[in-house]
């Protein structure tokens, strides 16, 4: 896949039509999912380069610092997704406040027409770009047939009745729902990171965990998860906390896993760790002991859900 992270001086593509769609994507959901099968099927019809569009930081990094949301996805997550998917180009436009004060005509005339030479783009209905967010799908369709492509809103993906969103996604995972959330990504959520050294409190319990340096700015809530922690050439379920260990007087959230009868050593392995099922809670215990005790009720738990999974 072909990533640009600047704008090119000129069009990426003399030979293919550009089929694009702009957004943010995080989560990569099953909304997103549709626009992109889209996409890829409109630039079939015309041999064209299935590409996405999107920004860096996200726009309300800049824009409204307090109203911005934490990212689900690492920016390595997306493109790995993106072309898992079939998208071929991914270009991340730098958002600062040059292209934030840009009225929405002249995006669509110098950046989208003049500099990336659209042939058609997709996008949600509800999809606003510009300066005040004043462009939306009739700007785009009107400007389009100025200058010679096509815009189309990709109807909203509905699940239970209600849209798929990553808002939607986020709240979820926020009360620990990570199945649910599974069911509208199409795939566990999941974080990205290396394993690092931790205090030694697993091993001392006799229950070793691996500890992840998460790089996702976005963690499910604090609790007790059946996981699967993937790495180049393996991959292991087991249980994992994510927060503070009270029991032991931490403030520090912490991601720390124990892989159920593995031998081996992930030290500085960079891996995935998804979220298949929560069990419980965190909670605070008067004694190291009654935390060992509840961790073997987690093991019983986590062998009850591999036998009927």
């Amino acid at each position: 896949m072909i990533v640009l992270r600047e704008l090119p001086d000129q069009r990426i593509t003399d030979s293919r039509p550009v089929v694009a769609t702009l957004g943010n994507f995080d989560g990569i959901h099953l909304g997103h999912q549709a626009i992109m099968r889209e996409v890829i099927a409109g630039a079939r019809t015309c041999d064209g380069l299935p590409t996405v569009i999107t920004f860096h930081p996200h726009p309300l990094r800049l824009l409204a610092p307090e109203k911005a949301p934490r990212l689900m996805l690492t920016g390595q997550q997306k493109e790995q997704l993106l072309a898992e998917l079939g998208i071929e180009a991914l270009i991340v436009i730098p958002f600062d406040r040059a292209l934030a004060n840009m009225p929405a005509e002249d995006f669509v005339r110098e950046i989208l027409h003049h500099r990336l030479g659209v042939h058609r783009l997709l996008v949600g209905p509800d999809y606003r770009f510009g300066r005040g967010r004043a462009g939306g799908v009739s700007l785009l369709a009107r400007l389009g047939s100025q200058l010679g492509f096509e815009a189309t809103a990709i109807a909203p993906v509905l699940v239970d009745g209600d849209r798929v969103s990553a808002s939607r996604i986020r709240e979820l995972l926020s009360r620990g729902a990570v199945s649910d959330a599974a069911t509208l990504l199409a795939r566990p959520f999941s974080l990205v990171g290396t394993i690092v050294h931790g205090e030694g409190r697993g091993t001392n319990l006799l229950v070793p965990t691996a500890n992840l340096a998460p790089e996702n700015q976005f963690l499910p809530a604090r609790g007790v998860y059946v996981t699967r922690t993937r790495w180049p050439g393996g991959a292991w379920e087991g249980v994992t906390n994510v927060g503070i260990r009270p029991t032991f007087g931490y403030r520090r959230i912490v991601v720390e896993t124990f892989l159920v009868d593995f031998e081996g050593d992930l030290y500085g392995q960079r891996i995935e760790l998804d979220f298949l099922e929560r069990l419980r809670d965190e909670k605070h215990f008067a004694s190291a002991q009654e935390l060992k005790e509840q961790i073997d009720r987690d093991l019983l738990a986590f062998d009850d859900w591999r036998r009927v999974r």
